[in-house]
């Protein structure tokens, strides 16, 4: 014989706590083909070997160890780089770099174009370059010059108002992106120290000059560059999350760009 079945069956104690979904196991590249963007993949990989270019002819045609002290020329190795992988993405359909280091790298150069333009290269600025450095370029150098300090930051630009998809930089990561040109001031005045006085080019830059302005004022110079440095980024990310998005229909992998 078996036992009877109750008629009145008490209800079970609830569980405490909200249940918790577990994430899908499958990636949304399982599911949906990913899509290639092979023209924003040639643009950026012609950046790449542009900024490779005005940096080895900038290397070859001076002394490596003094262009490679130079803010434009680090900046548009880091561009170099940071091209070529996201051409490398960008062909392979594969997610796009962080939105941190693509913004570190836009701001970089546009500071090295825009410290040359409005600071060195303009006249009326208190630290316009003298003597021979004031001289243009010609030949190749002029190629390698321009190349650094016009052509590659718009084309950084282009890159980040046409081929990228906007929001992506946040203003948290604006204090962060500071760091380098920080490292960078520390690196020119260990340099400046360590060589002789009277070597030519101890100091890159007129407004980091310690021989000729002393540390109080250079320092005071890097603080207003800092604080400038700090707005253009702000103004990077407030213009990112303002901007229309350049790309038609988001990836169908579930993330845009």
């Amino acid at each position: 014989m078996t036992a009877p079945i109750p008629r009145d069956i008490p209800d079970l104690p609830a569980i405490p706590g909200k249940p918790a979904l577990k994430p899908s196991p499958v990636p949304a590249t399982a599911v949906v083909t990913p899509v290639r963007r092979p023209a924003a993949a040639a643009f950026r990989l012609l950046v790449a070997l542009a900024a490779t270019t005005g940096v080895t002819l900038d290397i070859l045609l001076g002394d490596p160890s003094r262009a490679l002290g130079y803010f434009a020329i680090q900046s548009n190795i880091l561009l170099a780089l940071v091209m070529a992988l996201s051409a490398r993405r960008a062909w392979t359909a594969r997610r796009p770099l962080p939105g941190a280091v693509l913004g570190a790298t836009l701001l970089y150069v546009v500071i090295a174009s825009l410290v040359y333009h409005l600071l060195l290269a303009n006249e009326a600025s208190p630290f316009s370059l003298t003597g021979e450095a004031a001289a243009a370029p010609t030949g190749w150098q002029a190629v390698a010059h321009h190349t650094l300090h016009t052509l590659t930051p718009i084309a950084a630009v282009l890159d980040w108002l046409l081929l990228t998809a906007p929001g992506r930089l946040h203003l948290r990561q604006a204090s962060t992106w500071l760091l380098y040109p920080l490292a960078y001031l520390a690196f020119s005045l260990i340099r400046g120290e360590l060589l002789l006085p009277g070597t030519p080019d101890r100091y890159l830059y007129p407004f980091l000059d310690v021989d000729q302005d002393g540390y109080k004022k250079v320092l005071g110079n890097a603080l207003l560059l800092g604080l400038s440095f700090y707005a253009l980024a702000v103004l990077l990310v407030a213009l990112d999350h303002a901007r229309p998005n350049p790309l038609r229909h988001p990836w169908k992998t579930g993330f845009r760009l």
